[in-house]
């Protein structure tokens, strides 16, 4: 009976052209998302099938083609299990650039973006040598954007998770990025010593408190790697501990650190990199929260 069912379904989508496909995607996925955000899924997916712009889909209005009718049909099913589009297409945008991402990586938020654009707001140019390291690197975003802008710099980056770090060397390649890549749990203050001396260290390490992880939304949770996202409840604290501990013999004079960190922790980072004789910046991200943290000597 479930393949009389899929055949028609097929069938239905094949009827249709690219516009009529997109309308239809958009109504189904407002079942458990908003106008909007289904709108923005629906041309998505249909120019991901299409390999156009709306403008072009429409003025073309062509019917879908079997492959594609199947292709829609899965992605709507998998949209409305709650999957997130970006490991449905593996492709995610990021500071103008299109990275691979699959669920071994974090998927590149917009907030992350605004760190990137901090960092290089304060750099000093032209950029004779720089030396920055990218801690939980995931899908390499922060360590290939940097690159990409401040050509001239000499760019780390390290995660625990070998998988991740195909995904990031894979992105590096695509987006012509000369990257130093580590795999290390940096948590571990043994193999500090593989890295050397840096001018600037970032990162977006896991910071939500696990019990946190009933309240959020099942295409995170369910889908997203949880060994990049949470921490103990007891030791939320224990990647910005381990930065500040790090950057005592490897962090260069003048050097800055910066961080992504929980809504709700600025206060308690703060007081982290305080004590370990530092400056500290908090900024605001787009939302009006503080979501950044900047560490440096005067």
């Amino acid at each position: 009976m479930s393949g009389i069912v899929n055949l028609y379904r097929l069938c239905y989508f094949c009827k249709m052209d690219f516009i009529r496909a997109e309308n239809h995607l958009r109504e189904s996925l407002m079942q458990i998302f908003g106008e909007g955000e289904a709108a923005t899924m629906a041309d998505w997916v249909l120019e991901y099938l299409a390999g156009s712009k709306r403008n072009e889909r429409i003025s073309k209005n062509k019917l879908l083609s079997v492959e594609q009718s199947e292709m829609l049909d899965s992605i709507s099913r998998r949209l409305l299990r709650h999957e997130p589009l970006q490991y449905i297409l593996n492709e995610a945008w990021f500071c103008g650039m299109k990275f691979y991402v699959d669920d071994s990586v974090l998927i590149p938020r917009p907030e992350t973006e605004e760190l990137v654009e901090w960092i290089v707001s304060n750099c000093k140019f032209p950029i004779d040598s720089l030396n920055i390291l990218d801690v939980g690197s995931g899908s390499g975003c922060i360590a290939i954007a940097l690159k990409r802008r401040l050509g001239k710099a000499e760019i780390w980056a390290c995660d625990v998770s070998e998988k991740a770090l195909n995904v990031a060397k894979r992105n590096a390649k695509n987006l012509g990025a000369s990257i130093n890549f580590s795999q290390l749990d940096f948590l571990d203050e043994n193999v500090h010593s593989q890295l050397p001396s840096f001018d600037i260290i970032i990162s977006n390490p896991p910071y939500i408190p696990l019990s946190e992880k009933r309240s959020m939304q099942k295409n995170v949770t369910d889908f997203e790697p949880a060994l990049a996202l949470f921490v103990p409840d007891d030791d939320a604290l224990v990647f910005y501990r381990a930065i500040a501990h790090f950057s005592q013999d490897h962090l260069h004079p003048g050097g800055a650190i910066y961080v992504e960190i929980h809504e709700s922790q600025e206060e308690s980072v703060k007081r982290i990199f305080e004590q370990s004789a530092y400056e500290v910046e908090l900024k605001k991200d787009l939302n009006g929260k503080f979501r950044m943290v900047k560490a440096f000597t005067l």
